[in-house]
Parts: structure tokens; sequence; C-alpha cells
């Protein structure tokens, strides 16, 4: 395996990619008793149209989460019981882009590598299984459907977009999973489950070759890299619309502000894009931002608003929200700050606290096991190194944040999500 000294943030990363296309990544940290391990592949919520055997295949909303659920079953039982068993503290989560399982252990690191890239590797479903499983996301469906925060950021991403399936919720809806068959479990596990569209992701004091070894020996020898996918039709850079609302039952209007931000490119410049995103949403309405300050003296925000920059193969957003008495006031407030930076600049000073405050949060979050494998992941597909983010930091100053803003946090392109509560019943 390649290794690799990260100097700066003090990492040591072995790599290498095996000869079915699956790249594997260790970050060896020695002394240290815990281990993780982090297999995901490089299909999400989003990933509804692709590309199959030369055939556009066409699956509903949500199959990616389903796939999620299901693989754990497995002929001999359940995955998730075998990984706890052995002293394993396993999970998985779906995204709209990538679906991700793991584990943590302090001890038979191994074994419970063999099981996660076992069970991983090769699907099981059933009829039967399937119609079960469609009446327990169901009811997962149903609990967030009632969730106001939840709907009111479904509904920021439907006004944000026109054409893109981002605005389509992970877990789909109850109509949409009942199409789900096992036949189309297995047809996108066969798309995206293969070695070359995945990677590994390990942290620990772990012996890399063995890492390999083990992957080598147990993952199919063959992968497929190139899996042709369609987000829709050319997406617009204003916003598809500019408010959406809905009433729940909440005793406070719940907010999302979005702006549409311009798509992130594959490589390098992609967490270029990422930290100058990131410093966008803390310059305008970061909680060591003058107007965040001004926004809770006056009670327009509470301490739940926070802001985020989020970004997804073909698509970037920047988001703020929270709970509010005048969401159209905080937007406007919003609006009026970007323009008074976009004219008179950000001012230097708050720029370089806040640049030093997000460098300082990469590196503590370096030492979380987690977040290094799970980020390590997403910057392989996005075509990143990850551990290379101090050079990348160097390279931004405030021109760079002035800019995105002045372009992108503008009225076209900006979408208010509001949950209002429910009227009350006329007598």
């Amino acid at each position: 395996m390649e290794k690799t000294i990260y100097s700066r943030v003090g990492e040591t990363l072995f790599h290498t990619r095996l000869e079915n296309g699956l790249p594997i990544y260790v970050n060896v940290k020695p002394g240290f008793r815990k281990a993780f391990a982090f297999f995901a592949t490089n299909y999400g919520g989003m990933d509804m149209r692709f590309q199959l055997d030369g055939t556009w295949q066409e699956t509903p909303a949500g199959v990616a989460h389903f796939l999620e659920h299901k693989m754990f079953d497995t002929k001999e039982g359940n995955a998730l019981q075998d990984l706890a068993a052995n002293g394993a503290s396993p999970n998985a989560f779906t995204s709209s882009a990538i679906t991700g399982y793991y584990f943590e252990c302090t001890e038979k690191f191994e074994e419970n590598l063999k099981t996660l890239l076992s069970f991983v590797s090769v699907p099981w479903f059933t009829p039967e299984s399937v119609e079960k499983e469609q009446g327990i996301i169901g009811q997962e469906i149903q609990m967030i459907e009632d969730d106001p925060e939840w709907q009111v950021f479904i509904h920021l991403l439907s006004g944000l977009y026109e054409h893109h399936p981002i605005r389509f919720s992970v877990a789909g809806s109850r109509e949409s999973i009942s199409h789900i068959t096992a036949d189309t479990l297995y047809a996108c596990h066969k798309a995206f489950y293969n070695p070359a569209n995945m990677v590994l992701c390990v942290a620990g004091d772990v012996d890399p070759e063995q890492v390999e070894r083990l992957a080598r020996e147990i993952l199919p020898k063959d992968g497929l890299s190139d899996i042709p996918r369609d987000y829709g039709g050319p997406e617009p850079t204003h916003a598809a619309h500019s408010v959406q609302e809905l009433r729940m039952e909440v005793s406070t209007p719940i907010f999302q502000l979005g702006f549409k931000a311009d798509p992130l490119p594959q490589g390098p410049e992609h967490l270029r894009g990422e930290l100058i995103g990131t410093l966008v949403s803390e310059v305008l309405a970061g909680s060591s931002s003058p107007l965040y300050a001004r926004l809770y003296r006056e009670g327009l925000i509470n301490k739940n608003f926070g802001s985020s920059f989020e970004a997804y193969p073909g698509c970037a957003f920047l988001a703020a929200g929270g709970e509010s008495r005048s969401p159209e006031a905080v937007r406007d407030a919003l609006l009026e700050e970007a323009r008074r930076l976009s004219e008179e600049g950000v001012d230097e000073a708050l720029f370089l606290r806040l640049k030093k405050a997000l460098y300082g949060a990469m590196v503590r979050s370096l030492n979380s096991f987690e977040h290094v494998c799970i980020e390590q992941a997403q910057s392989h597909f996005a075509g990143v190194d990850y551990l290379d983010f101090p050079a990348v930091f160097d390279s931004i100053g405030k021109a760079d944040v002035e800019e995105a803003l002045r372009t992108w946090c503008v009225p076209a392109r900006s979408t208010l999500a509001v949950v209002r509560p429910k009227e009350e019943a006329q007598a």
C-alpha cells in the first residue's frame, strides 16, 4: 500500500486500489484500542435514473434507503446481530448521494471487517421480506412526514430546484416504496454495490496490509465504475419558487431560507468550493456574525437558528433557518446583509477570525475516527484528497467569499420555506 504522511495535521494514511477497482484508505492511529470501518457506495437517494447493461433504469424514490435496510438480512440471519454479538457497534445511513455501512469495536476487528464486507457485497431478498419492510419503512416515513423540521427542509429543496432529484425525500413516500420489489433491489445492488463504485475507509491501530488482504479475499473480483446517471434536465440558476409554505402542529413558525449556489466541480476544486461555501455561511449568518447578533437581540431568531452549506453532485446550496415569529423579516435582513457585504466587502478581521475557527474545527474533527472515515469516503467520491485541506485553506482569500456572496445570495436564487401553525378552527 502507498503511504502518505500529512505533516501539517499529523496524519498517516495508507492507500491502494484493488484489481476490482475498490479504493482502500487506512488511517493508522497507533496506540488506540478502538477501530472504525466504513464501507460506502457512491449511491444515494437522488440516484433514481441510471444506466445498467446499456439500458436506462427508472426506479421509485426511496430505493437506496430501502436497500440499506434490507442489506443487513442474510440467509443465515441478520448481520447487525452478528456484529453486535462479536462486540461491535454497527449502523448504516443513506444520504442523497451515498450509502454507508460501518462499525466500531475494541476487539475482533478483523472478524467484524469480514462480516461487514460479506453482507454488504452479497444481497439476499425475498418477496415476503420486501413486503414486510414496506410496512416498517412506511411507518418511518409517516414519522418524518409529521416532523415539521424535516418538512420545511424538503419544501426548501423543492423550492430551490426544478429538476434535480435532490428535491425528493431520501426515504421516498409511502406510495413510491409500494412499487419496490426484490427485482428492483437486486438491479440496484448490481449497479451500485460493486467494488469500483465503492470505497473502504478504516481508522485505528490496524494493519493496512491485513485490511487489503481481507478485502481482496472476500469481495467480488470484478467491478463497474462507469454508471451513467440522469439528474434531470438543465437546472436554471434561479430558484424554482420564491416561497414554499405549509401548516402543521407547531406553536411558532419554523423556516429555512436557501440560496441556490453553483454546482461544485469534481476534483481538487470541489474541496475549495466547499470551504468557500462554508465561510460564506459563517460570514453571512453564523453565530459569530454581526447579523446573527442583531437578529438575536431583536428577538427574530433564537438559539435554534443555524446555517450551513451543502454540496452534492450537480447541486449546491446555502441554508439558514430555525424558529421565528417573522420569517419574512429574517429573510429580508439576510438579503440586505448579503447585498451590503457584496458592495462594502467583508470585514478583514472577521474573515480571518472565521477562517481560523473553521480550520481549527476541521483539525479537531480528525480526533473522531467516524468523522475521518466518512469524510474520506465522501471526498474520494468527489475526487478530493481530504487531508490536503490545510493547503486548500491557504488558497482562499476574502475576495473568494465576497464573489460567492455576490453571485449566490441574491433574491432570484432564494427560497423561503415556512411551516406555520395551523389556524384555529372557525366557530
